[in-house]
């Protein structure tokens, strides 16, 4: 029987743990990454991504276990810690995002064939694609929409 997390707003403080499992949980999937991408990022995550979307942790017995970052009816990140993958903590964040959050969209790296998948099987549809990342680097996104 999986455990239940439960999902809290994340406070500014929480901010240098979700980028330790933001870091984390990129190494863990996203292998087409360069060292060089995660260290640019790195500080980008920290200073003008996560302050300014509404970001939400799932903690299990007092540990973030991961997180989601939402702008508007867009979900802009979902990353779980590497070792709490598989216990489904991202389908219970995913669900959240769409039931109390109301997202109706989310972009995933074409080259992370899980999450592909992951949103694939949670309702969600190809509607586009884009050749580079929000950086401009050569990985490209597929625009996925919530279709139910």
């Amino acid at each position: 029987m999986q455990e239940i997390g439960e999902i809290h707003i994340a406070q500014a403080a929480d901010f240098p743990r979700l980028v330790e499992i933001w870091e984390r949980s990129v190494r863990a999937t996203h292998h087409f990454l360069q060292e060089q991408d995660i260290d640019q990022l790195r500080p980008l995550i920290l200073q003008q991504y996560l302050p300014h979307l509404q970001v939400y942790s799932i903690i299990l017995h007092d540990k973030i276990c991961g997180f989601i970052g939402v702008d508007q009816q867009k979900l802009e990140m979902l990353f779980i810690d590497a070792h709490a993958r598989g216990q489904g903590f991202g389908t219970q964040l995913l669900d959240y995002a769409i039931q109390q959050l109301t997202i109706t969209a989310v972009d995933v790296n074409e080259q992370n064939p899980q999450a592909v998948g992951f949103y694939l099987a949670h309702g969600f549809q190809i509607a586009g694609r884009s050749e580079q990342d929000g950086q401009g680097r050569p990985y490209p996104l597929l625009h996925l929409e919530f279709v139910g």
